[in-house]
């Protein structure tokens, strides 16, 4: 009925990690088939009620245990473990084990809904589990208990500050339980890391783990069948073997938090290990020559805007023009595709990348901003020249071009692990997609208290400066209540531009974007105090809770504005679920404008008409909103179109990574 892993001891296979076959048509179909049947059943929390139950039986019996015994308890569970694997009876046994041991060190039992969620979670499910809930805690159960287990766990998060801030939470129980604990972030050396994924559970970013991962490809040539990897163990002068730079132990037990964000609004990055090159003057001519050239050209006559496909397409004029232009530019621009790309990104840099929105200025370099969590990605660089166009574009020094040594996406990599499972929020909208490309069920786990979170109101005005005024309006009243506010903006420049009306309104407040990183924690802690106000870029993965004092709580809790709308609605169920956790008080209004970001030209002209015809306001409103909820939804069947081609592209190679000149 569900899938059970089973025991895997590192020492069994040669870097072990799932073999992919090619989802020819009868595979695709075999599985919409078999979805009808197989998903119901595993995505069910009923399922787990029996393994609930007899784990709670259990927990009179411990609670009398001495420290001593528990000691002996722990060890003859985990040499069962090893012996016998994750089977239902020692489930039960290292589950209550572990809820007890967190409850002595923590302070913390795992409640019934925390239980079910980590059951489903270990029967390779998607745990899905509302904001608030307590995921962090959740993870220990299926994490410790395959770790106990004997098979290397990885646990991934989506920063690392989340990382850091998590493994150190949880440290306490792992040890209790005998088990050593890696945390993976960055800046550490390859030994370092070594040592740290020898440990037997792993707090790591999916950034930092899928990178280590390419890196140990690199030095293996690409050759990771467990045969040949085997052949080469056994080779005399294994000390000058490349066994002895890798850092992974192999792909075994992922456990994803955020796992929609990783697996789905992730999928299509791709992760590229790059060795940089010396700057040559002539490519650097080259991108200034695209920069100068595309002030020639006219939108709608020459190219098309896609906004929302953040795309620029070139149309027959277009084309004939930009190849008559460059056709005597020099030998960097031979090829008539070549020629086209160029100018085609120089357009895509010009138009669809925004300062403080996609990147920002720091100590005058680029630095692009990740548009899931609003943080800084020092380390990362756009391909294929737009990094150095953008570059040109806002003046700063041209950095060098750099050399494709590894390549691999997000959604490729995490397939290859033996047994990948994942928690979060909000799964609801993409259940569908998870099955189809991972084979993962969603299970929606019961909150354990009933949730008290209020909508307010839905509004649309006419254009952003009369949204802005209004919601400054509505915050200084909710401050004048005591209420604390927690504002979402989609930019880094929004965010500053709604925090200058409030300092010339003398309203007092902080922000939190990609400026603030470093402060994180400590805004969000502060960000439930009475009348406190905090303009925040986005909340997915920043994991700080929002706590309430009792006079907050008595005032209706924290409030949150929505003043635009994500590409993806997923993100803005988690900024609507930073309020009324855990049982609090909270309440949510969505403030937009006709000048929304996921608005189309011809649905904003629509809507625009509507918003001055002869009807009741609700009425209005309720088409407005539908409209843009409409353009939204065509977004992200977009970007689902996308990860889909992208999946198909990669099944029909076959090797799905590449290397400077080994097999592509």
């Amino acid at each position: 009925m569900y899938k059970r892993p089973q025991r895997m001891p590192a020492t069994v296979l040669e870097r072990p990690e799932k073999r992919l076959e090619e989802q020819v048509l009868m595979v695709r179909w075999w599985r919409k088939l078999t979805s009808f049947f197989t998903r119901p059943i595993r995505s069910s929390a009923l399922l787990y009620r029996p393994l609930l139950w007899r784990i709670n039986r259990k927990k009179n019996g411990l609670l009398t245990l001495s420290d001593e015994q528990l000691t002996s308890e722990l060890l003859k569970t985990k040499q069962a473990l090893h012996q016998q694997g994750l089977t239902n009876a020692l489930v039960v046994k290292s589950f209550a084990l572990i809820r007890e041991v967190a409850g002595r060190e923590l302070g913390m039992w795992h409640f019934d809904s925390q239980v079910i969620g980590g059951l489903a979670i270990l029967h390779g499910n998607i745990g899905q589990m509302q904001t608030g809930e307590g995921k962090t805690l959740t993870a220990t159960l299926p994490v410790a208990t395959a770790a106990l287990a004997g098979i290397p766990t990885h646990l991934v998060t989506v920063n690392d500050y989340l990382t850091a801030r998590d493994a150190e939470l949880m440290m306490p129980v792992y040890e209790r339980l005998g088990l050593t604990v890696g945390v993976i972030i960055q800046g550490l050396t390859v030994e370092q890391r070594k040592q740290q994924y020898a440990c037997d559970v792993v707090y790591c970013t999916n950034n930092e783990l899928a990178f280590d991962y390419l890196k140990d490809s690199i030095q293996l040539k690409g050759k990771t069948d467990a045969l040949h990897l085997h052949a080469v163990r056994i080779q005399p002068n294994r000390k000058e073997q490349p066994f002895n730079k890798l850092m992974l132990r192999g792909l075994h037990f992922a456990v994803v938090d955020e796992a929609d964000g990783v697996l789905l609004d992730k999928a299509n990055t791709p992760l590229i290990i790059s060795g940089e090159e010396v700057p040559q003057e002539a490519q650097q001519r080259v991108y200034a020559q695209a920069m100068e050239l595309i002030t020639r050209l006219k939108v709608d006559e020459h190219y098309k805007v896609l906004k929302q496909q953040r795309q620029i397409e070139m149309t027959t004029v277009g084309e004939k023009f930009t190849l008559e232009l460059t056709k005597n530019l020099g030998p960097l621009w031979k090829g008539r595709i070549r020629r086209l790309e160029l100018i085609r990104q120089a357009l895509t840099a010009w138009l669809l990348f925004e300062k403080d929105k996609h990147y920002l200025i720091h100590e005058e370099k680029i630095v692009i901003i990740d548009e899931h969590t609003g943080r800084m990605m020092p380390d990362r660089t756009w391909e294929r020249g737009l990094h150095q166009l953008i570059e040109i574009k806002e003046g700063c020094e041209i950095s060098a071009p750099r050399e494709t040594l590894a390549s691999i996406s997000f959604q490729n990599f995490f397939r290859y692990y033996h047994h990948l499972s994942g928690m979060t929020g909000t799964a609801e909208e993409v259940k569908s997609e998870l099955w189809r490309v991972y084979e993962l069920p969603v299970v929606d786990v019961p909150t354990h208290k009933t949730n008290q979170r209020k909508l307010i109101q839905k509004k649309v005005f006419r254009d952003d400066n009369e949204k802005w005024v209004a919601i400054a309006n509505r915050v200084k009243e909710l401050q004048a209540q005591f209420r604390p506010v927690l504002v979402g903006t989609q930019s880094l420049s929004a965010s500053e531009y709604l925090s200058d009306i409030l300092k010339n309104r003398g309203i007092e407040h902080q922000v939190l974007n990609a400026r603030q990183d470093k402060q994180e924690a400590e805004i969000v802690a502060q960000a439930g105090e009475a009348g406190r106000i905090t303009i925040a870029t986005s909340m997915a993965g920043r994991g700080t809770d929002i706590k309430l004092t009792e006079e907050v709580d008595a005032q209706g809790g924290l409030h949150v504005i929505i003043t635009g709308l994500h590409d993806s609605s997923r993100v803005d169920r988690q900024l609507r679920g930073r309020c009324a956790r855990q049982g609090d008080k909270g309440s949510y209004e969505v403030m937009l404008s006709l000048e929304d970001n996921v608005l189309s030209a011809r649905w904003a002209s629509v809507l625009s008409k509507i918003m001055y015809l002869p009807m009741f306001e609700g009425v209005k409103n309720r088409l407005l909103l539908l409209g843009i909820r409409i353009c939204q939804r065509r977004i992200e069947r977009d970007h689902e179109r996308v990860r889909k081609a992208l999946l198909r592209s990669d099944e029909s190679k076959k090797d799905l990574l590449s290397f400077t000149n080994q097999r592509t």
